[in-house]
């Protein structure tokens, strides 16, 4: 207060210093909004597109199944991309769209940019409907919320935290390369006790990256970018987050989840 008191100059450059700070703050928390909105819309919209596929894909009466998952009786479609080989199909689709969505993004408008993370959630969905084939609805809610409020503290720490985690980061991404190597060589393994294992160690690795993620999005803000670089960076964070999110609901669903009988 005495440094205000002094100088009018001081006074006058001080205040400009605190406007330009609250405008800095404001565009901040409204593109940090942005990213959650959209990825809030992007996980509700998976949720809605794997309960509409598992709709369609079971039968309501046994009699009218064509196939059976478990005790659990398909429809022709349920059949098709459960048990074809459309099912690989189904599941190696949301990383096709990550990779496409990684390489194009910036060649692409803000506009097809959303529309492309739409798509890539509904797609999401579709490859995500199994579970509800697999596990109980508690279990996959249990999952849910446990998730959200991991998720929830974890990136409210990466956002408020002083403390630099680009160390850790570059930490995680060497661990996540390994787990999806890890990954990739049990699907010829199929052991039980090692996908156990590699859960475990996805929750650790995506809820570190949770926290390194809400850091290095907020980092990307900058107050002069204009609507289409400050929307493409918004859809590229909630694609971060989503990312996170859900590797750590399917990684505590496969470790505390009911089966279906």
């Amino acid at each position: 207060m005495s440094d205000f008191d002094r100088n009018a100059g001081a006074r006058w450059g001080q205040g400009v210093a605190r406007a330009g700070r609250a405008e800095i703050d404001q565009g901040l928390r409204t593109y940090m909004l942005g990213v959650y909105n959209n990825m809030m819309v992007g996980l509700a919209l998976t949720g809605l597109v794997a309960l509409g596929v598992n709709m369609l894909a079971v039968a309501g009466d046994s009699s009218q199944a064509v196939a059976q998952m478990g005790r659990i009786p398909l429809t022709a479609f349920g059949a098709a991309i459960y048990g074809s080989p459309l099912r690989y199909v189904v599941m190696l689709a949301p990383l096709a769209f990550v990779l496409f969505f990684s390489f194009r993004i910036n060649q692409m408008s803000a506009s097809s940019a959303r529309i492309m993370f739409f798509a890539f959630a509904a797609t999401m969905g579709l490859s995500l409907s199994s579970i509800l084939l697999i596990y109980t609805g508690a279990s996959i809610t249990r999952a849910f919320f446990i998730t959200a409020a991991a998720f929830g503290g974890l990136s409210l720490y990466g956002y408020t935290t002083k403390r630099d985690l680009s160390a850790m980061g570059s930490f995680l991404v060497m661990g996540l390369i390994g787990l999806v190597i890890a990954s990739v060589v049990n699907l010829f393994v199929q052991s039980t006790a090692f996908q156990f294992g590699l859960s475990i160690l996805s929750v650790l690795i995506f809820s570190g990256l949770t926290a390194w993620d809400t850091q290095s999005i907020k980092e990307m803000y900058y107050e002069s970018d204009g609507y289409e670089v400050a929307t493409k960076k918004s859809i590229n964070g909630a694609l971060m987050l989503y990312l996170d999110f859900i590797n750590i609901f399917q990684s505590l669903l496969f470790l505390s989840g009911d089966r279906n009988n």
